[in-house]
């Protein structure tokens, strides 16, 4: 096999490498190695080339990590697989661009050992963060979300969010590859690692382990404390498992509602202060339709405790009707106290943007017109708490919790319909983006899904309970109502984006240096 077609074979590895580290395969080690292959492969390229190979190791990666979206399509968005893989090899193109972008950064650049340690594991980090808001975000995925399950590393995110542990895993990489390099020697067009490099780097990483986990530790105890000494209320989460191809069908409305009711019943008579339903788990307009909502609210009041549900909603706004994704908070009398509506939609699923400019493509979600997105950060008061609701994708996008905490939050409800991913990866690598929430946040959170994965989440990101898939049942917890606000609340993506220009200051001062070197070259020749 000649140099370049080993290029690619790495590149590609690495994309497999990547994947493997995620939910359903959930092999997370694999993710403190799996860009060395890339690593290996753009030493000594040109910028181009190292970019090329660095869409080849995304490419592989979005194309196996997302999968689920040609099933989706297909399946419940009526398109035909002819047409469902081409639109899902675009979008894994597009998520492409940002580990191309990498690998071209490395390239170029060509840092020195110690300055690769610091800058790579940014210029990843920065990358994640431009991914987060460019064209509306997708930060489905991020390096750090692999390691959801190990409590004590993760602790990092309540100051640096996800992209703390993604910087950590990436740094870690660059620090085999410095200690490869150390013991086989110097290869053409790397620079040399002396043995005093490859150990400072080994020390650094072994510091930045010892502080990471040791922070960890202090914070899973502290935050422990505060919980036990916390205000607590029992929540209950009921997974009412509709099949999506019935959910919108009218024949079926009373049947959903009576099934929901029957679920939600076990806690009649029970010390139960809230239940929440699922995203749209009415399939029609709450208290719009008086005959169904009737028989909502006559149940809740039978139950006698407060609900939170999922509905569609709409209002009239100068004769013009406009629709909205949207939980309500019922009290026990079966009055309705207050309404928020998701703020973040999701493109060609509840709107399609530039309609005007695509007028011949239609949403997966035909059910009702195109969505209008509520206000960022809004809350839904509960007594003398508020509870920030994230509707189904919104659970993915970090700053949504951090501004509904700010604005009083003191617990996070994810409500969603993971009914349209199947039994495919994307319920499981949906729920472990919601461990981050509750980390950064250090809010519990509770999840209730249609079809699963329902559950409850404390403040340390440690799932306390959850349902398996495709299964009717309804599950209770007690949590705590913490109020205090982390520094990642407080200051936000500051380090990510920090990251991120540091990145740009790096590459356009390395950038101009070399013009400057190509023109005093052209003008001594000439």
């Amino acid at each position: 096999m000649n140099s370049n077609k080993l290029r690619i074979v790495a590149a590609a590895g690495s994309g497999l490498m990547l994947t493997g580290a995620f939910p359903a395969v959930n092999l997370s080690v694999l993710a403190w190695v799996a860009l060395l292959p890339l690593l290996w492969a753009i030493g000594g390229m040109s910028a181009g080339g190292g970019f090329r190979l660095g869409f080849i190791a995304g490419l592989t990666h979005y194309l196996t990590l997302m999968y689920w979206l040609a099933y989706t399509m297909t399946t419940y968005g009526g398109l035909p697989g002819f047409m469902a893989g081409p639109i899902l090899f675009l979008l894994a193109a597009y998520l492409s661009l940002f580990p191309a972008v990498f690998a071209g950064l490395v390239a170029f650049c060509r840092l020195a050992p110690l300055s690769a340690l610091c800058l790579i594991p940014a210029a990843w980090a920065g990358l994640e963060f431009l991914r987060s808001f460019v064209f509306s975000g997708f930060p489905w995925g991020f390096l750090g979300h692999s390691q959801f399950t190990h409590l004590a590393l993760i602790q990092m995110a309540d100051i640096f969010g996800v992209y703390g542990v993604s910087f950590l895993i990436v740094a870690v990489n660059v620090g085999i590859l410095l200690a490869g390099r150390f013991l086989t020697g110097p290869r053409q067009g790397n620079p040399p690692v002396s043995g005093k490099t490859a150990l400072t780097a080994t020390a650094l990483l072994a510091a930045a382990f010892v502080a990471a986990f040791g922070y960890g530790y202090t914070r899973i105890h502290s935050i422990d404390a505060l919980s036990a000494a916390a205000d607590t209320r029992t929540i209950a989460a009921v997974q009412g498992n509709i099949a999506q191809d019935i959910k919108w069908h009218p024949g079926f409305a009373r049947a959903t509602v009576e099934k929901y009711l029957r679920l939600s019943s076990v806690f009649k008579n029970t010390r139960t202060d809230l239940i929440v339903w699922p995203e749209s788990a009415t399939p029609f307009y709450l208290t719009r339709d008086p005959g169904f909502t009737g028989m909502v609210l006559a149940g809740i009041q039978t139950i006698g405790t407060d609900f939170l549900v999922g509905s569609p909603s709409f209002s009239d706004n100068n004769g013009k009707r406009r629709y909205h994704n949207s939980a309500y908070l019922i009290d026990r009398t079966g009055h309705p106290l207050d309404r928020c509506d998701k703020a973040h939609l999701v493109p060609f699923g509840e709107y399609v943007p530039f309609k005007r400019y695509l007028p011949f493509i239609g949403k997966i979600v035909a059910q009702v017109g195109d969505f209008v997105p509520g206000p960022v950060g809004d809350t839904i008061a509960w007594g003398d708490h508020r509870i920030g609701v994230l509707i189904c994708y919104e659970l993915i996008f970090p700053n949504l919790a951090r501004r509904q905490v700010l604005n009083g939050a003191s617990l996070l409800v994810n409500l969603t319909n993971d009914a349209w991913y199947g039994r495919t990866s994307g319920p499981y690598q949906h729920f472990a983006m919601a461990v981050f929430r509750a980390i950064e946040t250090r809010r519990a959170l509770v999840r209730a899904a249609n079809t699963g994965i329902s559950g409850f989440i404390d403040p340390v990101g440690r799932i306390d309970k959850s349902t398996p898939l495709y299964t009717a049942t309804a599950i209770r917890q007690a949590v705590p109502l913490l109020s205090i606000e982390t520094p990642y609340v407080r200051a936000g993506d500051l380090f990510a984006a920090a990251c991120l220009a540091i990145w740009g200051l790096w590459a356009g001062r390395r950038f101009i240096g070399r013009s400057r070197s190509r023109r005093q070259r052209n003008g001594k020749s000439a």
